[in-house]
């Protein structure tokens, strides 16, 4: 089979399985799972090499925020906890 046909056949069998929440979140986990594993198996460790993208973002200066920070004069004090 093909990679098209091999969706294709995935998605048909998963198709029974939309109308129900529960069994869509466990086959999601389930797949989750699968990808892990499998980067796990190729030696890609998740968010690898993410921090060292971060901190050069920073030094960059691209982690700005791009619109005003619209609480920047609120004040905690009138606030109920």
């Amino acid at each position: 089979m093909t990679a098209i046909q091999l969706r294709a056949e995935l998605f048909r069998e998963m198709s029974p399985l939309l109308d129900s929440e529960a069994a869509m979140e466990k086959v999601i986990a389930f797949v989750k799972g699968l990808v892990i594993a499998q980067k796990k198996e190729a030696g890609i460790a998740p968010r690898d090499g993410w921090a060292a993208a971060a901190q050069q973002a920073h030094q960059d200066g691209e982690d700005k925020l791009m619109a005003a920070d619209v609480f920047e004069d609120e004040t905690m004090e009138d606030w109920k906890w």
